[in-house]
C-alpha cells in the first residue's frame, strides 16, 4: 500500500504544500502568495490569521491535486520561515499584533539599547547569534511595547509567542500542541546553544516571560496529529526551520558539507558536527535533532536573493516573471561595470550593517535595463561569495570542496555557472531543487518508518548538473572587487542621511 507524505512549507512570499509518495515523486502540490505589508520604510508584517488560513487552503488543495482525503497520508511534515515573532491571546487563539517577519528592521532601536546596556557578549556567548534586529526576540519585545497592557497579560500568563512553526502546529493540532523544535529555537536569540533550552538570564534581560514560550523539542518529535483541523490523526513528525531542511534535503549529514539556497533570502549552511563554531560575521545554529543526537552549522544569511528578483518584476516592471531574468542577463556581455546592492533592509552577513541601503553603481548614459537586470542576478553571486569567504577564512575555518544549492533560482543556468566562476569551486544542483520541502519531508519519512535510515534517506539525493568554474581566477577576482567596493559605499548609508 502506497505511502504519502504532506509538506507544509510556510515561507515569506506564499504558502505552499506537497505531498509525496515514498519514492519521493511528487503526486500534490499548491501554492498561493501570502500579503506584505510595510508599515514603515524598512519595516514587514504578516497577518498570522492569513497565513495560517492560506496554509489550510493550501493543503487541501495539495490533496484534491493528489486525489487523496486526509486519512491517505502517514505523515505530515513542516517547514517554515524563522525568525519571524507572533504573540497571540492563549485563549482565543488571536493575535495582538501583526507577525513580524525576520527580514524587517523595526525592531533594531531594540536590540541597539540591549547591546549599549551591555549585553551584546553575553547575547552572543550564549547564543551563537550576532545581536541583530532579525532574530525574534525583538520582535517579540516590539509588540509587548506595542500594544498596550501586553507586557501585564503576559505576565499573567493569558499571551503566548512563538515562530511560525509554533503558530500552525499549535492551531493544526487544535490548540494542544504548544512546541518549537532545536533549529528554529537556536535561531531566536533566547535559547542557550549548549543547553538547548531558552535561557533564564537573556529572558530577564528581554523582560520576555517564559510563560510565553513553547517547549523545545528534537526536529524528528512527533509533536501531536491533524485530527483537529482535518479529521484524521495523522502524525506530525518532522519539524525543521527552512534553511535547516535544505541541508538536510541536501544530505549534508557530514561535517563540511554545505548547501546555499537561494529563495527570498539567500542563506549558506554548513555542517559542523557535533559541536558549534564560531567564525566571524557568520552564525552558529543549531542544524537539527534527529535520532537522538544534535548536529550543528554555520550559517550566513543574506536577506535579498529572490527578493531582488521580485523587486525587479512588481515595483520597477524589467521583467514579467523571475525566470526571465536568466534570458535578459544573458542578452549583454557584460554589466559595463553596473553592480546592484541589494541591502533593501541593510546589509546581513558577514557585514550585519542595518544602516545600509540599496544602490546602483557605475551607471552611464548608456546603461540599459539588460545592464541593471544582468547587475541583479551577478549579485546573488558576489553575496555568495561574500559568506563562502567569510567561512573558509574564519578563525574556524572549514573547507568547501563544492556548493550544492537550491530553490526556485537554481533553475537559472547562467545563476549557477557565473556562481561556479566566481567563487572557483563546482556547484552542484540536484534533481530536486525543493530541497527545503524535501528536507523536511524525508526527515518525518525516517522518524515514521517509511524511510529505514539515514542511508537510505541520503540515497534520495541526486544530481541534476554540476556546473564546473570556466573564467579565469583573475576575471573572477576582479569582478568581485567591484563588488566589494560598491557594497562598501552603501555601508552606514541611513545613518549618513540623518545626520546630514
Amino acid at each position: 500500500m502506497a505511502k504519502y507524505i504532506l509538506g507544509i512549507d510556510e515561507g515569506t512570499t506564499s504558502a505552499r504544500s506537497f505531498v509525496i509518495d515514498q519514492d519521493c515523486t511528487i503526486v500534490g502540490f499548491a501554492q498561493q502568495e501570502l500579503t506584505q505589508h510595510y508599515p514603515k520604510p524598512g519595516w514587514i508584517e504578516h497577518d498570522a490569521t492569513e497565513i495560517l488560513n492560506t496554509q489550510l487552503e493550501v493543503i487541501r488543495a495539495a490533496l484534491r491535486d493528489a486525489n487523496l482525503a486526509p486519512s491517505d497520508l502517514s505523515a505530515v511534515a513542516l517547514t517554515n520561515q524563522r525568525e519571524t515573532g507572533i504573540v497571540w491571546e492563549k485563549d482565543t487563539g488571536r493575535p495582538i499584533h501583526n507577525a513580524i517577519v525576520w527580514a524587517s528592521r523595526q525592531t533594531v532601536e531594540v536590540v541597539e539599547r540591549w547591546v549599549q546596556a551591555g549585553h551584546g557578549d553575553l547575547i552572543q556567548s550564549r547564543t551563537g547569534l550576532i545581536p541583530d534586529a532579525y532574530y525574534t526576540a525583538s520582535k517579540i519585545r516590539f509588540i509587548l511595547d506595542a500594544v498596550p497592557g501586553a507586557q501585564e497579560r503576559a505576565e499573567r500568563g493569558e499571551l503566548l509567542a512563538g515562530t511560525v512553526d509554533t503558530w500552525l502546529i499549535w492551531n493544526l493540532t487544535g490548540r494542544q500542541s504548544f512546541v518549537t523544535d532545536y533549529s528554529n529555537a537556536s535561531r531566536t536569540m533566547m535559547m542557550d546553544l549548549q543547553t538547548l533550552r531558552w535561557d533564564d538570564d537573556l529572558l530577564a534581560i528581554y523582560n520576555i516571560p517564559k510563560t510565553m514560550l513553547a517547549e523545545i523539542v528534537p526536529s524528528d518529535a512527533v509533536v501531536g496529529d491533524i485530527a483537529a483541523t482535518f479529521g484524521s490523526a495523522v502524525p506530525i513528525a518532522a519539524n525543521l526551520g527552512d534553511q535547516q531542511a535544505g541541508l538536510f534535503g541536501q544530505a549534508a549529514y557530514e561535517p563540511g558539507l554545505s548547501k546555499m539556497t537561494y529563495g527570498t533570502a539567500g542563506v549558506l549552511n554548513i555542517n559542523c558536527g557535533d559541536k558549534p563554531q564560531l567564525i566571524p560575521g557568520l552564525t552558529p545554529s543549531v542544524a537539527w535533532g534527529v535520532q537522538g543526537k544534535v548536529a550543528y552549522e554555520i550559517e550566513g544569511v543574506l536577506f535579498a536573493m529572490g527578493k531582488t528578483m521580485q523587486w525587479l518584476r512588481d515595483d520597477l516592471k524589467l521583467i514579467h516573471a523571475a525566470p526571465d531574468s536568466e534570458w535578459y542577463a544573458g542578452q549583454v556581455p557584460s554589466t559595463d561595470g553596473v553592480y546592484l546592492v541589494p541591502a533593501f533592509t541593510g546589509l546581513s552577513a558577514p557585514d550585519w550593517d542595518p544602516y545600509a541601503r540599496a544602490a546602483i553603481i557605475g551607471m552611464s548614459n548608456a546603461t540599459s535595463r539588460l545592464h541593471i537586470i544582468r547587475a541583479a542576478v551577478e549579485s546573488m553571486t558576489y553575496q555568495t561569495r561574500d559568506v563562502v569567504e567569510a567561512a573558509m577564512q574564519g578563525t574556524s575555518a572549514v573547507d568547501i570542496a563544492e556548493l550544492r544549492v537550491d530553490g526556485g533560482a537554481v533553475k537559472n543556468n547562467f545563476l549557477c555557472q557565473l556562481t561556479a566562476d566566481i567563487l572557483g569551486i563546482p556547484v552542484v544542483r540536484p534533481k530536486v531543487a525543493e530541497a527545503t520541502i524535501f528536507g523536511t519531508m524525508l526527515l518525518s519519512g525516517l522518524s515514521t518508518g517509511i524511510f529505514a535510515d539515514l542511508d537510505e534517506v541520503a540515497s534520495k539525493w541526486q544530481v541534476d548538473r554540476r556546473f564546473e568554474p570556466t573564467m579565469s581566477r583573475d576575471q573572477a577576482d576582479a569582478m568581485y572587487d567591484g563588488w566589494r567596493a560598491a557594497r562598501d559605499l552603501t555601508r552606514g548609508w541611513t545613518n549618513r542621511v540623518v545626520s546630514a
